[in-house]
């Protein structure tokens, strides 16, 4: 029975389950000794099956890190939609961006370790989130602030996220300091200089 359902579960599903397992184990295990054969043990598959899925171990890698970056960006997206000014909008964003990576933290502590080791593609692929959160906050900051040069929205969501980037790799290895607190941080630093830049919100 258990076979059967198996079989009869969608694609789309049954890639998810195995992305899942797969992110799971290489927290624990690592990028190089994670197994295939562990993976597919513990999804419940045949070691073809993913292959056939993912093409290899990189692969599979590579779609860990796709699936986290729509995973991110849909938080962080939801999160700023009803924000009243760019002030909030930046605020809400940083939060659910440190939620984030609190329900990913082993994960998030991989990522940053081991992708040079999983080779290229995985490498690309964590370029693109930070193209994606790039684009986010520049699109953010223009639709509360249109009038302001693009060059300097540009500027300004580079630098947004690659503070981000380099807190967040602090910031799972403590456990004493809270997704609002990390974005505090960031506010701190950055809001008040991007609000003078800027040009304070009408």
């Amino acid at each position: 029975m258990d076979t059967e359902r198996r079989r009869r579960m969608p694609r789309a599903e049954r890639e998810r389950q195995m992305i899942a397992v797969a992110e799971e184990l290489f927290a624990e295990r690592g990028y190089q000794a994670a197994a295939m054969d562990e993976i597919a043990d513990r999804v419940g598959v045949s070691k073809p099956m993913l292959y056939e899925y993912f093409g290899s171990k990189e692969g599979l890698f590579v779609a860990c890190i796709r699936q986290a970056r729509a995973d991110l960006l849909a938080v962080t997206t939801e999160s700023v939609r009803d924000a009243a000014s760019a002030e909030d909008a930046l605020r809400a964003g940083l939060v659910a961006f440190f939620e984030f990576t609190d329900t990913h933290r082993r994960a998030w502590e991989l990522l940053r370790r081991e992708v040079a080791v999983a080779g290229q593609a995985a490498a690309d692929e964590l370029e693109a989130i930070r193209a994606q959160q790039t684009a986010l906050d520049a699109a953010l900051l223009a639709s509360y602030r249109p009038d302001a040069p693009a060059r300097d929205l540009e500027a300004a969501a580079q630098i947004i996220v690659g503070a981000c980037e380099r807190l967040s790799i602090w910031y799972v290895q403590q456990e004493d300091v809270s997704a609002k607190q990390a974005a505090e941080y960031v506010m701190d630093l950055l809001w008040y200089g991007l609000r003078d830049r800027l040009g304070s919100p009408t």
